[in-house]
């Protein structure tokens, strides 16, 4: 009998130690498990990743700089990553339409979805470019950081700290964009489409030939007169820099690139996707200083004769 007794307490000891192994075990799985995102366009996926850490398992949908955006069409597999996503991060304001569609398509009741132009006041038939205003991407940040600590409270402290570090990590861009307005406000630019409308704005240039570039964005066909104009203001060099936007391809805005180079118009391109290996600041601030180094080289053209510069 003792000898059984025996026997008993070293099977319950046994037992007891793999009760013990296996709760630690589901314990540090449920402490490894990330949070699924899913963003539109990479940009709002890689300040997801800034913000989450190794806590979030990202998925962008649109991520080659090489394509042109307005030609996307969702597939099956952007499809099911939304079904499994616990947060989504999209733009709004009509450009990446097919979104609302995946979503009603793919319901879910503890899903959160965090749309750029419902937190900055935009709506359709607004430029929709938001990423290149300065203040869209502090209101996307703080939601995504609320969104992630409500999502798993117990790591809030480090979503608000890596919030912090973020905005903090915005400071660079703001004051590029403020040297810029200092010296440039009220130059004239002009720009294929309106992609880098809100940056253009806020460093204050005066862009020019804005009914050819919705035309361009809105695919439709730009007025002989507006093209006429465009052309004029690039053969004469009545502005200081062409921007462009390097992932469309139509013909016609090849054939302003080359006018602009014939002209010895500086040229500064933009894109709508974050380039690979790039972070989005890295991005902003190599755009500002592509355009800050086209508006240095044109002070010794003769654009914008008369002037104050």
């Amino acid at each position: 009998m003792k000898k059984n007794n025996s026997m008993w307490k070293f099977l319950t000891r046994a037992a007891a130690s793999t009760v013990f192994a296996f709760a630690l075990g589901q314990s540090a799985c449920a402490q490894e498990a990330k949070i699924p995102v899913v963003a539109a366009e990479n940009f709002y996926g890689d300040v997801v990743q800034q913000l989450g850490g190794d806590r979030v398992d990202v998925t962008s949908i649109l991520s080659n700089p090489d394509q042109d955006p307005h030609l996307f069409e969702a597939s099956p597999k952007t499809a099911r990553a939304l079904q499994h996503a616990s947060l989504v991060v999209y733009n709004g304001a009509d450009y990446d339409p097919w979104m609302t569609k995946l979503l009603n398509a793919s319901k879910s009741n503890g899903r959160k979805t965090i749309v750029a132009a419902e937190l900055t006041g935009k709506k359709s038939g607004d430029n929709p470019h938001l990423w290149y205003d300065p203040s869209t991407m502090p209101a996307v940040a703080r939601a995504v950081s609320a969104a992630l600590a409500s999502a798993d409270p117990s790591h809030k402290a480090a979503y608000d700290a890596n919030l912090a570090k973020f905005l903090g990590s915005l400071k660079p861009i703001g004051d590029k964009v403020a040297a810029l307005r200092s010296q440039y406000a009220h130059v004239s630019v002009t720009a294929t489409e309106p992609v880098f409308g809100y940056m253009s704005d806020a460093i204050g240039l005066d862009m020019r030939n804005q009914r050819f570039q919705l035309a361009a964005m809105n695919d439709t066909e730009a007025s002989a007169s507006d093209i006429a104009a465009f052309e004029r203001d690039l053969r004469e060099r009545r502005v200081h820099a062409l921007i462009y936007n390097s992932q469309a391809t139509e013909a016609l805005t090849k054939r302003m690139l080359k006018l602009a180079q014939q002209s010895h118009v500086p040229t500064v391109s933009v894109t709508e996707t974050q380039p690979a290996g790039q972070n989005y600041q890295q991005w902003m601030l190599a755009q500002l200083d592509a355009l800050g180094n086209a508006l240095a080289a044109s002070n010794t053209g003769s654009a914008n004769k008369g002037k104050t510069q």
